[in-house]
């Protein structure tokens, strides 16, 4: 086999590779220090480290401080120790994303449009058990907050924050059913609708972003309907 000298390849090409072997050993051992990693992988900790900051950027890593018994008690900043975010799950084969493509395909050419409505009745009716109803008296913060606690258990990583105008952004950083989305757009529709109906009839939701349509991540403006 002919080994390609490092200082030869693209350095592109080089950014690619030591950022997937920094995301591989992550997946393989789990969190890590940056020096770890480098020993690990014969380069620098600076070189390790810039690849961590730029997935960081990306929402592939986070850190947080080493815990005590594993550090030295001492002046200084913690040592950091990185692990993988949900959103990271995408460069690892999946197989239930194939599985639930494939089986969305099969239920078309088997039983048609009326086998692809009924799954998706049926989806509907999943997720309106699932999720809570809101309380009579709960206020649009409230029932965002129990909204996006129950899409985070289901790994969309959905948090909100509040704008400057009353009214709230609703945002989801990681979509486990992308796949299948992207195979049934009709999916994410049912989603919305389902969210329209938690929330309540008194609010408005606008999608802004959508992963399906190329963008990092999906977010609503959600806000209480004028008078």
């Amino acid at each position: 086999m002919t080994v390609i000298p490092r200082q030869a390849l693209d350095p592109a090409l080089q950014a690619y590779r030591g950022r997937r072997a920094v995301l591989d050993l992550l997946k393989q051992d789990g969190p890590q220090q940056a020096k770890v990693l480098a020993a690990r992988l014969g380069v620098t900790a600076m070189a390790v480290r810039q690849h961590l900051y730029e997935m960081e950027r990306d929402g592939l890593v986070v850190n947080e401080p080493l815990p005590q018994p594993a550090r030295k008690k001492g002046r200084g900043r913690p040592a950091k120790c990185w692990r993988l975010t949900v959103a990271a799950d995408h460069f690892f084969p999946d197989g239930h994303a194939e599985l639930s493509v494939g089986l969305l395909g099969a239920l078309q050419r088997a039983f048609g449009a009326a086998g692809v409505e009924k799954l998706l009745a049926e989806r509907k009716a999943q997720l309106r058990q699932r999720y809570a109803p809101p309380r009579a008296d709960a206020c649009l913060r409230q029932r965002l907050e129990v909204l996006a606690a129950q899409r985070s258990r289901e790994g969309y990583m959905a948090l909100f924050t509040q704008e400057p105008d009353g009214s709230f952004l609703f945002i989801e950083n990681h979509c486990p059913i992308c796949a299948a989305a992207a195979a049934c757009r009709e999916l994410c529709a049912i989603e919305l609708q389902v969210f329209q109906e938690v929330l309540g009839t008194d609010v408005q939701i606008q999608r802004l972003d959508h992963i399906q349509a190329g963008a990092r991540r999906c977010a609503y403006r959600v806000a209480a309907k004028q008078a």
